[in-house]
């Protein structure tokens, strides 16, 4: 069990990221900064790769090697069976690989069954919600969008999925974490209506994971989902392009892959394929930037250095509380959570003031936030990474813009 760090000790710990030298940052939802270790072990992996021979029988090995064992990190951090991880470039790829493999043409095909039907939440990104509208163009797939943004405040996430359920709903898609809003959804309760809702065909979930895998403390299988895709660029502070697919033991012989390349198949001694891999390789492709593979793994080495994920969950909470409390003081602000947040992405709107011009503003002045456009809001993502005297720092620039804005 690893122990926290004292304040004094955190403050050492952070040394290890560069990124967070020169600036005070609020974007860790957007892309994470890299601890030093983790550019280190990067550089390490290249150097050793081209000393061997990229692709020489003894590298080779030890790439599979080092494949499995970021495999079995992730898995441990998400209380998952390591057999049900998928290593991917990011949460959309992730996202693909579980709309795509299943098989809605065969769906609309069937006489004894009716227009398969995709619910979705009115909260999730722009790249799934663009998958899902090609996937209703192709194959006549039905799509209805859930109302989730009216209960940030008031109203049951899960009762608003269950009135939004019909016979023939095939897949529900919803964020574990609003990117936009920072809501946190009672994703165990949601799967288990889901999964309950009809006695002739299961319900499956996919999970846009972009903004809870790193911040919150998770165990997969308990929460019931079946499909999870997550990064780890953003909360994890890993290199950009690694992330992973979480697929459940109940959904993964439903599932087909749309690319396909040497790594998901099991092949003959005469190397020719036989057959799918039967575990989370199963929809990995091919070359991968193995480099970054060393990287993410050290990202994670490094955090838990600090705490576990609880111990963080519970530090970014306490944070968000703290911006959040800050916040209520300014008159002309209004945060979009009128409760303290569950985790790291505090949500605000400024009164009489364009957002983006603010957002400009306070990244000249070293602060970086980013602007939401649906609802239209300033977004912070606070990590465990991130110091009190960082949020009162924000806060004191704010208080300084809008009152010189108000002269």
């Amino acid at each position: 069990m690893s122990t926290i760090l004292s304040p004094t000790e955190l403050k050492e710990h952070r040394r290890q990221f560069p990124g967070l030298i020169n600036k005070t940052y609020f974007n860790f939802g957007g892309q994470g900064t890299m601890p030093q270790a983790a550019f280190e072990a990067i550089i390490d992996t290249h150097q050793y790769i081209q000393q061997v021979g990229p692709f020489s029988g003894q590298i080779n090995g030890w790439l599979t090697k080092k494949v499995n064992s970021l495999r079995e990190i992730i898995a441990d951090e998400l209380g998952a069976p390591t057999q049900t991880i998928s290593i991917t470039e990011n949460v959309t790829v992730g996202c693909n690989i579980a709309l795509w493999g299943i098989d809605w043409q065969k769906d609309n095909q069937s006489d004894s069954k009716a227009t398969p039907r995709i619910l979705m939440t009115d909260c999730e990104h722009p790249g799934i919600i663009a998958t899902v509208e090609e996937i209703s163009r192709r194959f006549g797939v039905e799509v209805a969008i859930c109302p989730i943004m009216d209960t940030l405040n008031d109203g049951d996430p899960v009762e608003v999925i269950r009135a939004n359920l019909t016979a023939n709903t095939r897949l529900v898609v919803l964020s574990h974490l609003l990117w936009n809003t920072g809501q946190v959804l009672p994703l165990k309760e949601i799967a288990q209506v889901c999964h309950d809702f009809s006695a002739q065909q299961r319900i499956r979930v996919m999970v846009d994971a972009a903004q809870s895998v790193g911040s919150l403390a998770l165990d997969l299988p308990d929460l019931g989902v079946d499909f999870y895709a997550f990064t780890g660029h953003k909360w994890w502070c890993g290199p950009a392009g690694v992330g992973g697919l979480y697929i459940s033991e109940a959904a993964f012989a439903e599932l087909n892959p749309t690319f396909i390349g040497w790594r998901g198949l099991e092949m003959d001694a005469q190397g020719k394929p036989v057959a799918w891999k039967q575990d989370g390789s199963k929809f990995e492709v091919a070359t991968s930037a193995y480099a970054e593979y060393e990287g993410l793994k050290s990202a994670i080495a490094t955090h838990q250095e600090w705490g576990t994920a609880k111990q963080r969950y519970q530090k970014i909470c306490e944070l968000s509380k703290y911006l959040w409390e800050q916040l209520q003081q300014i008159e002309q602000i209004t945060c979009l959570k009128h409760t303290p947040p569950e985790a790291g992405l505090v949500s605000f709107q400024v009164k009489g003031i364009k957002h983006k011009n603010l957002v400009d503003t306070l990244e000249k002045q070293g602060f970086l936030l980013r602007t939401i456009a649906d609802p239209d809001c300033i977004r912070a993502c606070v990590h465990y990474l991130t110091l009190s005297e960082e949020v009162d720092s924000l806060i004191s620039m704010l208080k300084s813009h809008l009152q010189s804005s108000v002269r």
